[in-house]
């Protein structure tokens, strides 16, 4: 994840940021107010959220690289789930809900055509044991 492509996803919310910040200066503007508290208040706000959107990009950033490194370790793909520590942010934990519920899927189809194959394998058994009765009694 790079920091263009999250920042293209926070798209509206800078807009809607730097929308409150020059409402706010209009009305500091239309009130008197002294020049420190115009620059104050945007400032603190921009930098407040600029603290928050970085924190959420290392926090996501972390735990998206971590995946795809141990992705890329494992011979067995289909095991990441049982070896990807929980996210602490809803997107990650709703992702590694998805991948569980795959891979539970996917665990319940490969059984099912287990089930099948040997069913099939007792049926050819069962058959060749009855062609093999009368066949021996000759």
């Amino acid at each position: 994840m790079g920091v263009r492509d999250f920042l293209k996803e926070k798209i509206l919310t800078i807009t809607l940021l730097l929308f409150g910040i020059a409402t706010i200066e209009v009305f500091l503007v239309i009130y008197p107010v002294g020049n420190f508290i115009r620059i104050y208040i945007p400032i603190i706000i921009f930098t407040l959220y600029f603290i928050g959107i970085s924190f959420e990009y290392f926090t996501k950033r972390k735990f998206y690289l971590n995946l795809l490194n141990m992705l890329n370790e494992l011979d067995d793909k289909y095991l990441i789930t049982e070896i990807i520590k929980s996210p602490n942010f809803a997107e990650g934990k709703i992702l590694k809900d998805v991948l569980e519920q795959i891979d539970k899927s996917m665990i319940e189809n490969v059984n099912k055509y287990k089930y099948l194959t040997e069913d099939y394998k007792e049926y050819i058994e069962l058959w060749i044991h009855e062609i093999k009765t009368p066949i021996a009694s000759r």
